[in-house]
């Protein structure tokens, strides 16, 4: 993979392992040359990973709606900062730019990010690989929800398959890059 979006939190959260992840992605996508696409803020986990990545040297374009510039939450650092119009087409340019997708811990906001690409995925809009980084077992219940999803018939098992997780930022992108639809160029149809 040449681009990964991560979806992450406004805030730092609670367990100071999570900024510690945060910076150990954005650390890892540098030395991996792998490009960051995220939100294009400066705060919480969106800046922590950001500002990992460019410090140690990587790739970074945040896309970012204009109230949200103009409110000065915009890492201007990025390597490339996109302005869009509105959170609808944050998420579409985000979505063009990655070649797979992470989410890390985060509210509704990491969520909505989440579950719009996988149920673009789901309907055949892209077919490029989606985890989640789950530092400290952060998304054991939501899986355990999506479990049950797929039991009571409203989720196919292979459509759920299709998400992956891991604790370790590392083990977590070598399994995104060996899943099908990860070579860029070959996945976005909208």
């Amino acid at each position: 993979m040449k681009s990964v979006a991560v979806f992450c939190g406004a805030k730092h959260g609670v367990q100071p392992e999570f900024t510690a992840a945060a910076r150990e992605l954005g650390v890892v996508l540098a030395e991996r040359e792998i490009t960051l696409v995220y939100g294009g803020g400066h705060v919480g986990l969106m800046g922590e990973v950001a500002t990992a990545c460019l410090d140690a040297g990587g790739k970074v374009i945040g896309v970012i709606p204009e109230f949200m510039a103009v409110r000065e939450l915009a890492l201007e650092a990025c390597t490339e900062l996109v302005i869009v119009d509105s959170m609808h087409s944050r998420k579409a340019k985000m979505a063009e730019l990655a070649g797979g997708f992470i989410a890390m811990p985060g509210g509704f906001g990491t969520l909505d990010e989440l579950f719009e690409i996988l149920t673009w995925s789901q309907i055949g809009l892209h077919s490029k690989p989606v985890g989640l980084l789950n530092t400290g077992n952060y998304y054991n219940l939501l899986t355990k929800f999506l479990e049950e999803t797929v039991a009571a018939g409203f989720l196919e098992a292979a459509e759920y398959s299709k998400l992956q997780l891991a604790a370790d930022p590392r083990n977590l992108l070598d399994i995104l890059a060996n899943m099908p639809g990860s070579i860029e160029g070959q996945w976005w149809k909208a």
